[in-house]
């Protein structure tokens, strides 16, 4: 029974914890940290709650809003059949959104929430594209 409880609570804390980033991106890009914004305040706030909902997949180890309007992901198994997982449970979920993967060499680059905000989506492709949208 008390590991039942600890495994409860080091759940709660991981969820907590993967939606602070994301909460910590929003407030960062909509509190004038990073300069003039690509979209609006209002599209952010939306951007959050895919940020949110795509930190607790799976594969998720953290994710981020980015700049441009991408969601940047910290993948917990950068395989190409996780990260294929990922991007289509992604995709699936919101067919008009652009998936980033944070590279462990993006990671050493960037170490910050401001740095990992202003990493750029746009060489990844879309799933807009993936899905045959555009």
């Amino acid at each position: 029974m008390r590991a039942f409880g600890l495994a409860l609570l080091l759940l709660a804390v991981s969820t907590t914890a993967q939606a602070s980033n994301c909460n910590k991106s929003r407030e960062y890009l909509l509190g004038g940290l990073a300069g003039d914004l690509q979209m609006t305040p209002q599209t952010y706030d939306s951007l959050f709650k895919v940020c949110e909902a795509t930190a607790l997949m799976p594969n998720v180890q953290d994710a981020f809003i980015l700049k441009d309007g991408g969601i940047g992901v910290i993948p917990k198994q950068d395989t190409i059949p996780a990260t294929a997982a990922t991007l289509s449970r992604f995709c699936d979920a919101n067919p008009r959104a652009t998936l980033r993967f944070i590279s462990k060499k993006d990671l050493v680059l960037a170490k910050s929430t401001s740095q990992i905000v202003s990493l750029s989506s746009t060489g990844t492709t879309s799933c807009k594209k993936i899905k045959g949208l555009t």
